[in-house]
This record gives structure tokens, C-alpha cells and sequence, in this order.
């Protein structure tokens, strides 16, 4: 399990300050009494030489107080020495400051190792990029969008602006942010500063993370510029980044970046003004680097996709498991739910789920519309549907993926899928292998022959609802991106670690295949969706269901 904050993040201790020693001085002016017999004399000189030699021994030692890992503890069963206003306090001397440093030394040591021991398979290093690759993107925020202000998107390490007052309710009353789902380059950058296991020496990285905002940089000339000026920022990167010698160590290969957008902004097939987007993912370099995004390409495998960023970013474990709690036990008044808008293309199913949902009293609609007032954009609007909804419908719109997915997630409602690419094949780093364990599947061929999604869905027994609800919620925190500006210590594995993870794992079976003499993997890239369905002995060119929908 990935720990995200160890002591050696933490605030130094203030518990080095020596406690003073206790001491006494010996009465000079002391006389023996003339009446002492040689025996009394003999104990009281015996007394006083036991005396001075336990008083040698104490001063030796540390006194009666002893520091401890910064905190005081004492013999008396009072606690601290100084309880008792009788016993005065000791000089500091400088053999004590010396044993302080020595323990503050040795407690270093012990916590570098518990560190290395920790971090060892998990070391990332972060590639140095001048500023103009990331940050100053986000103090221009006002460049990256034509017709929407971004800017208040960037806040709080790219979550956005607060959400307050528990919105009526429906969220928890911390939190839960106004999230930007196209935010992923500012959010992954923001938790790669704080993550415990980074390394100053490459050698030891497991992988090498390029702070480039792609998503940020692609935004900002997506419409009304030319392809040279989409594609200069790419080059310059990748001209900065394969000069570096951490580079030739494997070519690149242990190299990724966030590029928060879908695959396709970033896939350019020739250098024409009228084609969308940059040639980023087609540069050679590029190429053998993992470019980590919220949409994959089925047929590439030098993309890989993670969860879109959803309002949700608890502190606290805690918190986590109380939101657990609350969706697990909420009465569902709805069947199912659609939050969409009928499709101006004519090959989506959206608008026929759009009318069934309308038809029908069991499912509960929320129309997408565009502008100031649209009610998909809410986030405790869309929580309140999903809350109210056993089952929510995720068909794909313009693209395989929708937002709405992770967001059915968080609201413990059953995801209903029409096409593998919206998830199956997608986030295979942080859903399970088997999508009948937390999701429904209806084809959209069912769905174009007009089969009924209500009668589909009664037809499921209410134990494997509940079984799928299980799923579900236990899936929160692989979809969820933590709030780790506490730097409190976690236990649950949120997004943002499972895919690290999955980059690790990547690199780490590249590099295996090399020591192997296997530069280039072997397996065909057309079948790149396919492979991490695969069972024990199954080949990629076996027949598969979905092959008609992914023919390349």
C-alpha cells in the first residue's frame, strides 16, 4: 500500500530542547560533631561517598530526566521532574547538547531508512522544465479558454473554488469543490510535489515524471491557430526533455506526463489548419513516452486513460468512509436516471434514452443544456439526481467517455454502460477486470432496436443490486483525487495513487523486456483495448465480442 506522507514530511520536532539537570552542592561549612564515635564518622564519610557517586552517575547519564524521541519522560511517577518545586534544575552543558545531536542524528538515520524502505519500487523523478510549462499557464489563465473563464478552476492545486454549506444538504459541508473536469494537468502536479517517495537521483526512479500541462497548452490554440502555432510548445518539450541525460537511460520509455484532455485533442494526422488539435501524441519521442489522459485511444498504447476529476476531494480518510456510509444507505425513490441532452448525431442512442427516460414514471431526467443555467454543471444538482437513482444511464456522446460516470460512482448509483469504450477499456488501472461486478451493460444496437432499458433493468435480482451497489461504493476512492495539502498520513489508495501505480508497473515491465533484449513490445498496437481483458491463455487475435465495435 502506497503511503503518501512519512514523518520525514512532517514539521521537525521542537522536542530537541534539553531539559536542565537537576543538581545539589555540598555545605562547605559542614563540621563534624564532636560526640561522633569512629563508627559514626565512618558512615557519615561511607554516606557521603555513595552520595558523590551517584551524583556522578546522574550527571553522566542525563540526570533523572531523559529525552526521548523529542518528549520528556521521567522515574517519578509524576511525569515530568520538574513537578516537584523542591528539586531545582540543572545547568545545560555541552555534553548534553552534544548527546541531543547525536539522537537527532540517529533519528534521521532510522527515518531515512524507514523512508527508503517505504519508497523503494516507487521513487518518481521530476524532470526540471522552465516555468512556462506549467505554472505560468495557470498565472495566464485567462488565455485558456475563448468563451469560458477558467481561472477560478486553477484554485486550491487545480480543485477549484470551495463548495460550502454542505449545498442543501446533499454534499458533505467540506470537501466538495467546483471542479473543472478537463483540470487533471494542475491536480496530478499539484500531488507529484507532495508525494512522499520523490528522489533527486534518476538512477533510483521508477519513473521520471515531465511536469508539462499538454492539456493546459492544447486548450489555449484549439481554436483560431494555425498548426505550427499548436504544435510549438510540443516540440520545444520534447527538444528540452530528449537532451537530458536522464533520457538515454531508456530512451524515453520511463517517461510520462498528464495531458488532461481526451487522446484525440493531441492526435493530429496531418499538418493542415482545418484538422482538430496538435501532433503531441505522434511525435517520435512522444511516442515512447506514457501520456496519461481522461479518454484513451483503443488502438495506441502510448496513452493511458485515468478518472475525470469529480467535485469530491476529502482530507481525511475519515471523511471518505463517512460519504461511503451516507450513499450506502440513502432510499433510492428512481428506477434510473438520464442527465443528457438528445444527441445532434444520429449514430447516438442519447436522445432515444433521452425520450424512454421522459416516457417513463420510474426514471427521473436532468436535461443538459448549454450556458450559465445548466444544471449538469451543478454539482450538488447532479448528486441530488444520482442520490435519488438506483440505476444512472452513461451512454457516449462526441467522445467514448462522460464525467457523469464518476459522478454516478461517488453517488453509489449503478453505472449502465452502452458501449465498452466509455469505461471498460478505459480505465483499466482503477475498475475491476470483470464490469458485471459493478455495472449493467445494454448494447446500443439493443437500444436502436428500441429494447426496453426499464423492463432490462426490473429483470435484475434486488441481491445483485445490492451486490453491485457493494461494488460501487467500495469503488469511491479509486475514483477520487484526495485533498493532501494536510499532508495527513492516509491509508486508502485514491486515484492519483492507483495510477502512479500503473505507470510504475508499465515502466517496470518495459524494463524487463529490455534486460530481455526485447526493446519494442511485440504485441500488435490495433489490439491495445483488448489486451487487459485478456485471460489465462487468451490471445489478442482470439474472437472477441467487442471486436466489431473496435475494428481498427
Amino acid at each position: 500500500m502506497m503511503k503518501r506522507h512519512s514523518s520525514a514530511a512532517l514539521p521537525p520536532s521542537t522536542g530537541g530542547e534539553m531539559h536542565e539537570q537537576t543538581t545539589g552542592k555540598a555545605d562547605k561549612s559542614y563540621k563534624r560533631p564532636s560526640r561522633c564515635s569512629r563508627l559514626c564518622s565512618f558512615l557519615i564519610i561511607a554516606t557521603a561517598f555513595s552520595m558523590l557517586a551517584c551524583h556522578c552517575y546522574d550527571y553522566a547519564h542525563g540526570g533523572v530526566a531523559r529525552v526521548e524521541h523529542g518528549r520528556a519522560s521521567s522515574r517519578r511517577s509524576g511525569g515530568s521532574p520538574f513537578s516537584d518545586p523542591a528539586v531545582p534544575p540543572r545547568r545545560d552543558t555541552g555534553d548534553r547538547k552534544v548527546s541531543a545531536d547525536n539522537e537527532a542524528r540517529a533519528l534521521a538515520v532510522a527515518d531515512e531508512r524507514r523512508r527508503r524502505e517505504l519508497c523503494t519500487g516507487q521513487y518518481i523523478y521530476v524532470q526540471e522544465l522552465p516555468s512556462r510549462f506549467n505554472t505560468d499557464m495557470v498565472w495566464d489563465c485567462e488565455d485558456l479558454s475563448p468563451s469560458k473563464d477558467k481561472c477560478k478552476y486553477t484554485a486550491n492545486g487545480g480543485f477549484g473554488p470551495r463548495l460550502s454549506g454542505g449545498e442543501g444538504g446533499v454534499l458533505q459541508k467540506t470537501g466538495w469543490y467546483d471542479s473543472d473536469e478537463l483540470a487533471l494537468d494542475v491536480i496530478f502536479h499539484d500531488r507529484i510535489k507532495r508525494y512522499d517517495c520523490l528522489t533527486n537521483d534518476s538512477s533510483l526512479a521508477s519513473a521520471v515524471f515531465v511536469p508539462f500541462y499538454a492539456g493546459l497548452d492544447v486548450a489555449r490554440h484549439l481554436w483560431g491557430h494555425n498548426v505550427s502555432t499548436r504544435d510549438a510548445m510540443a516540440l520545444e518539450m520534447v527538444d528540452l526533455v530528449t537532451a537530458r541525460p536522464e533520457w538515454r537511460a531508456m530512451g524515453g520509455r520511463d517517461h510520462f506526463f498528464v495531458a488532461g484532455r481526451t487522446t484525440w485533442d493531441f492526435r493530429r494526422q496531418v499538418d493542415v489548419d482545418a484538422e482538430w488539435g496538435n501532433k503531441l501524441f505522434r511525435l517520435p519521442a512522444v511516442r515512447n513516452m506514457t501520456a496519461i489522459v481522461v479518454e484513451a485511444s483503443p488502438w495506441d498504447r502510448n496513452d493511458a486513460a485515468i478518472p475525470y476529476p469529480t467535485a469530491f476531494h476529502p482530507a481525511t480518510d475519515e471523511a471518505t468512509f463517512f460519504w461511503q456510509d451516507r450513499v450506502r444507505g440513502l432510499e433510492r425513490q428512481w428506477l434510473f436516471s438520464f442527465a443528457g441532452a438528445r444527441a445532434e448525431d444520429s449514430k447516438s442512442i442519447a436522445s432515444n434514452l433521452f425520450e424512454q427516460c421522459r416516457a417513463s414514471a420510474a426514471c427521473s431526467l436532468m436535461e443538459c443544456t448549454k450556458g450559465p443555467s445548466n444544471q449538469c454543471d451543478s454539482p450538488a444538482s447532479v448528486m441530488k439526481l444520482f442520490q435519488s437513482s438506483t440505476f444512472c444511464l452513461q451512454p457516449r456522446g462526441d467522445r467514448y467517455t462522460r464525467r457523469l460516470a464518476f459522478d454516478a460512482v461517488l453517488a453509489g448509483c449503478i453505472p449502465v454502460f452502452f458501449h465498452p469504450g466509455t469505461a471498460y477499456v478505459q480505465y483499466t488501472w482503477h475498475l475491476p477486470k470483470n464490469h458485471t461486478d459493478y455495472s449493467v451493460y445494454i448494447s446500443e444496437e439493443d437500444v436502436r432496436r428500441n429494447v426496453s432499458v426499464e423492463e432490462r433493468l426490473r429483470q435484475i435480482p434486488p441481491d445483485a443490486v445490492e451486490r453491485m451497489r457493494g461494488a460501487i461504493v467500495g469503488l469511491i476512492p479509486a475514483v477520487t483525487y484526495s485533498d493532501t495539502s494536510t499532508k495527513l498520513e492516509s491509508t486508502v489508495n485514491d486515484a492519483f495513487d492507483l495510477a502512479l501505480w500503473g505507470v510504475i508497473r508499465k515502466v517496470a515491465k518495459m524494463k524487463k523486456r529490455i534486460a530481455e533484449g526485447r526493446t519494442e513490445d511485440e504485441k500488435p498496437e490495433m489490439y491495445s483495448w483488448k489486451y487487459p481483458l485478456l485471460g489465462e491463455g487468451q490471445k489478442a487475435e482470439d474472437p472477441h465480442e467487442w471486436d466489431p465495435l473496435f475494428a481498427f
